[in-house]
């Protein structure tokens, strides 16, 4: 492991989602800025099954470049890189090495997400017309980045270190493969509004975007970090012309189906009969029903199908350099929509 030393958030999330299934031992790592991740990758050349990479962003695309080209498999945190030019080059070598790079885009290992998929698949919704997702967080309220700030937010709002863009690198990028993972749509088309309100702050800490999809269908997305009062709502709602899913990760456990002549459906997690609906959504429950799982666990999840990947030297369940690349694509469009004038921008 890179990066994730004392006085990290993410760092002890891997270190967690790692030992829950016992699919892999931590052996060796660099979890400070000041020690050699140089000399990390080259006495673990040969040893170690995969490299997990938990550093601030800047230093995302440097040491997974080192690591595939070492002959690694690769975990990277998101974003997978500062630019979409780093980003596609890295999943062109992860292809030519035939390595596995992986992202974790937690909220896609959730058991109701994956039942979302699903049902969408199975056509349960019908055609797609409108996603509305909202990615709500108040945590910015608390802080004045006009004074010095802890470690742990200090980087997010310095360029050099951040890159370009807080708000919709950070967290928008989780909106953004969620919108794309569950309706197996792509986003074409960027109308993009970023505003930065907390005070002393660089980079942007709030979005409103229009978006437009592959199959004609139309998409609403906020994300911010200055929702007074709000913890980590993620809000997705998917509307199509037979039904429409709700679902809300601060009550993860549970899926909302509405149709416009019969009662609305309450799906609950590891209920008898979600295996028959996703079985991707039943293998990855991990406890019974009515037992909460979370943040931890759908972590977790990208681990079991990223390892199982490595194992396996074949496809499976997890966000991988592509999304890495669609992310990348997505955080530019937006970021020269909001330059140009809030005019819509490719995908």
């Amino acid at each position: 492991m890179v990066g994730g030393g004392k006085g990290s958030f993410i760092g002890p999330i891997h270190r967690m989602a790692i030992r829950m299934d016992d699919l892999a031992d931590l052996v060796d790592g660099c979890y400070s800025h000041t020690d050699d991740w140089h000399g990390l990758i080259a006495r673990c050349r040969g040893k170690i099954d995969f490299l997990a990479v938990c550093t601030p962003n800047s230093s995302h695309y440097e040491i997974t470049k080192a690591a595939l080209e070492a002959g690694m498999d690769v975990l990277c945190e998101k974003p997978l890189s500062m630019t979409l030019a780093e980003a596609t080059e890295l999943e062109r070598l992860a292809r030519r090495r035939r390595r596995v790079l992986g992202i974790p885009f937690t909220y896609s290992g959730f058991p109701m997400v994956k039942l979302a998929r699903d049902l969408v698949k199975r056509g349960e919704l019908g055609k797609i017309d409108k996603v509305v997702l909202e990615y709500s967080q108040g945590s910015f309220r608390k802080i004045d980045f006009s004074k010095p700030l802890d470690k742990r937010n200090a980087w997010k709002m310095d360029p050099k270190k951040a890159g370009p863009s807080c708000v919709v690198a950070d967290i928008g990028v989780h909106g953004f493969h969620l919108i794309e993972h569950v309706t197996g749509l792509e986003v074409r088309q960027v109308l993009a509004d970023l505003s930065s309100f907390a005070p002393g702050n660089r980079l942007d800490d709030d979005a409103s975007m229009l978006l437009r999809l592959s199959s004609g269908a139309k998409a609403m997305f906020t994300v911010s970090k200055v929702a007074t009062g709000e913890e980590n709502g993620v809000r997705l709602r998917v509307y199509g012309d037979k039904a429409s899913l709700y679902w809300n990760q601060e009550e993860n456990n549970y899926l909302s189906v509405k149709y416009p002549f019969a009662p609305e459906r309450i799906y609950k997690r590891n209920a008898p009969y979600i295996g028959d609906l996703s079985a991707a959504s039943k293998a990855l429950s991990r406890i019974p029903a009515g037992h909460h799982e979370g943040f931890i666990e759908g972590f977790a999840n990208i681990y079991r199908e990223f390892c199982a990947a490595v194992r396996d030297r074949k496809p499976h369940d997890f966000p991988g350099a592509h999304e890495g690349v669609r992310t990348m694509r997505f955080v530019e469009a937006a970021l020269r929509s909001n330059k140009n004038g809030n005019r819509w921008e490719k995908v």
